[in-house]
């Protein structure tokens, strides 16, 4: 089989413009939590997903239909699972604590492609992703890796997904179309939420007030800030999520995927604009961590690519 050549600088493109998206839109999950659930929020920013999707379709010539739905559908559950379980670990552990578990997933996905699909691992690579992760602790505050509860763990197991879902996107989805995968991400997350809100109707909990209650909250009627936010969720994940699947389909995901600690410096820019947070010079220092192994694993990429 003729192995796929990888566009490491278009992924790298796309990669940024992911992250600028994302990170601006995830500034104001903080709002939407103040009025509703974590459940209504995946179900309703769904369904205007879904809606946005249908609308784009027949002018821009989308395919929505997954060629291998069995493949489409498995890569769609891991991926929502990993969301799910990060925006929940999010109800009881600090922000910084449940961030660098995520981050884990670039460590997750050299592993799962050395001892699942017999890929070496490369010196640069490896170090990039050290460099990466110590940048990623540094920027979040030494107080992310604390803890060894269960629940400090579910943050990692939220990473491991994350990694399993990004290399199903290139091994198992290849020929799919990003907008079909986009449609098969949401849709997922939006059964996930109608079953959440669904439970919690039937046996509801104790809702603390404002952004606490976020996880434990059941459906509720919207308000428009709410639904304005949401909206702005589902339009700017549709582009953002978007150009993730395309980074991982036109390069390996152990590139890819370190080109995401982007969305780090990305966020706490826009925290800044939004917000006013400051960046500590333990979390400036981070940052030029994160660059450099950018700059490694965009070496080892061309170094192999001239071998």
């Amino acid at each position: 089989m003729t192995e796929r050549p990888n566009r490491t600088l278009a992924a790298a493109g796309a990669v940024l413009i992911y992250a600028c998206v994302i990170a601006f839109t995830d500034n104001y999950v903080r709002v939407i939590a103040e009025d509703a659930g974590l459940w209504q929020f995946h179900a309703t920013r769904t369904a205007m997903a879904v809606v946005l999707l249908a609308l784009l379709a027949v002018p821009l010539g989308l395919r929505l239909r997954p060629r291998r739905f069995k493949a489409v559908f498995a890569r769609s559950a891991i991926h929502g699972l990993a969301m799910l379980i990060y925006f929940g670990a999010l109800a009881f552990l600090p922000v910084a604590q449940v961030a660098a578990g995520l981050f884990t997933a670039p460590i997750f996905v050299l592993l799962i492609q050395r001892f699942g699909y017999g890929q070496p691992i490369r010196g640069l690579q490896t170090l990039a992703v050290a460099v990466g992760f110590a940048g990623v602790v540094m920027v979040l505050g030494p107080e992310a890796m604390s803890g060894a509860s269960f629940a400090a763990l579910l943050p990692v197991i939220a990473g491991a997904l994350y990694a399993m879902g990004n290399i199903a996107t290139r091994e198992w989805c290849a020929g799919e179309t990003a907008e079909t995968m986009v449609a098969g991400f949401f849709g997922m997350l939006g059964v996930l939420g109608l079953i959440g809100m669904a439970v919690l109707t039937l046996a509801p909990l104790a809702v603390p007030a404002g952004a606490e209650g976020f996880l434990q909250r059941g459906p509720v009627w919207p308000t428009a800030t709410f639904l304005w936010w949401t909206f702005v969720q589902a339009a700017g994940s549709l582009l953002g999520v978007a150009m993730i699947i395309k980074a991982y389909q036109i390069a390996d995901a152990s590139r890819v995927s370190v080109f995401e600690y982007v969305i780090l410096p990305a966020s706490a820019a826009w925290g800044f604009a939004l917000w006013g947070e400051q960046l500590t010079w333990l979390a400036i220092g981070g940052m030029g961590l994160i660059a450099l192994a950018g700059v490694l694993i965009a070496r080892q990429s061309s170094t192999a690519s001239r071998q």
